[in-house]
């Protein structure tokens, strides 16, 4: 069995009055995908972002419980947010690079936290990481060219390479195919597969055939509840409660 990695209790969120997480309680495995699936509105992107949270920004956000990574408890008080955000990155639904180059998209974060001595080291960076997300045989020779110029596919392998670039331990990725087509999403799900060699991957996805095909776990959420948690074989073939067998069968969501 793999360590765990991340450990919620009790976790609670409100916006203002309306609660979208009730008590969720969930360990996740280091270097394993771990899939969030459930119909829309069911607390599985907010419960993604408060582990990086990002959910601070919210005005009126309530938040209670405890999310620990590797044992620290992320809201504690002498916690900072932005550092955090370093050690769990996150990837958008729609492909966000920055109105910048290839090159400059992925040194952008090792030249704010210093992670390189020399020109020559970053340049290795820049090349690692494109490696790593699938990309550098496709643009080594346009790395001055604008990062918008690329296609959407394209684009999400970049903010995968450029989250990447700063070391975290923690992908944490919102439906990243969502706008893409199936053979971009084929790259990407390959992609995961092979970057949970080194990290902790979460995937928020609309997609059970998706969650099915990259995760080694998944986690059915419902109404602000998490209903079901199971390795990802079991959770598909033998879902324990109905409201899981019904969502699964197509009956709602």
């Amino acid at each position: 069995m793999k360590n765990i990695k991340i450990s919620a209790r009790d976790v609670c969120l409100h916006y203002g009055a309306k609660q979208a997480l009730k008590n969720i309680n969930i360990d996740i495995y280091e270097k394993t995908v771990t899939a969030f699936i459930g119909p829309s509105g069911c607390g599985k992107s907010s419960f993604l972002r408060s582990m990086n949270r990002m959910n601070d920004e919210i005005p009126n956000m309530k938040f209670s419980g405890k999310i620990l990574i590797n044992q620290e408890d992320i809201y504690a008080p002498h916690i900072d947010s932005a550092a955090l955000r370093t050690r769990v990155g996150m990837v958008f639904q729609k492909p966000n690079p920055f109105p910048k180059t290839i090159y400059d998209n992925i040194a952008y974060g090792p030249r704010i936290h210093k992670l390189t001595a020399t020109k020559g080291e970053l340049d290795a960076l820049v090349q690692d990481c494109l490696e790593r997300a699938a990309l550098w045989s496709e643009v080594k020779n346009n790395l001055n060219q604008l990062a918008n110029s690329l296609s959407g596919g394209q684009q999400q392998r970049l903010c995968i390479a450029r989250a990447i670039a700063v070391n975290p331990e923690i992908l944490l990725m919102d439906e990243p195919c969502s706008a893409l087509d199936p053979i971009a999403t084929a790259k990407i799900e390959t992609l995961i597969t092979n970057l949970k060699e080194n990290y902790t991957i979460i995937i928020v996805t609309h997609s059970m055939q998706q969650a099915r095909r990259i995760s080694d776990h998944t986690a059915f959420f419902h109404m602000g509840d998490l209903t079901e948690y199971n390795d990802t074989e079991t959770l598909f073939s033998q879902p324990k409660e109905k409201k899981t067998q019904d969502y699964l069968s197509g009956r709602f969501g």
